[in-house]
């Protein structure tokens, strides 16, 4: 996929003539998204589930820069210290353009999924790892829905 422009006024030039600006580079980055996990089928389209993984996916898409699922599986490897990556990517983002519409949509994506807490099974907490490791589904814990969509975002591009 070549480079996209991040936003477009439909020929007005970028947010000059005051024509509408279109969030073209964040519209690109969730549609992917929704591509890869609609192939995965890790969950229902509409659940909580896959909207934390589509906006988590969504925002890595956007903030990589990078057409690359191997830039993506590194960035939502939990280990790789993600939400401190999206926070640096952010404010870059900010410095360069500070009234972008695709900013915008950004976010209020990493709004949404810091500020949205879940119930779900703790991943975290399961003892030992390795094949075969069974997560006990009745230990439950209220996480950040970042943390719920960050490994289904992984496991979807990962499955692609």
């Amino acid at each position: 996929m070549g480079a996209l422009p991040p936003e477009s006024t439909n020929g007005a030039g970028r947010r000059s003539g005051g024509g509408l600006a279109v969030p073209m580079a964040w519209l690109c980055a969730e549609y992917l998204a929704d591509q890869y996990l609609t192939a995965a089928g890790l969950a229902e389209p509409g659940s909580l589930e896959h909207r934390a993984a589509l906006r988590a996916l969504a925002l890595t898409v956007h903030l990589s820069g990078e057409p690359a699922a191997d830039e993506w599986l590194y960035r939502t490897a939990h280990e790789a210290g993600w939400p401190e990556w999206v926070e640096e990517r952010l404010a870059a983002e900010e410095a360069e353009d500070p009234g972008g519409a695709d900013l915008a949509l950004a976010r209020d994506t990493w709004r949404a999924l810091r500020e949205t807490w879940v119930h779900a099974a703790d991943l975290g907490g399961a003892p030992g790892h390795g094949p075969g490791l069974l997560v006990d589904e009745t230990a439950r814990v209220w996480l950040p829905a970042w943390q719920l969509g960050l490994p289904l975002a992984h496991l979807a591009v990962w499955l692609s």
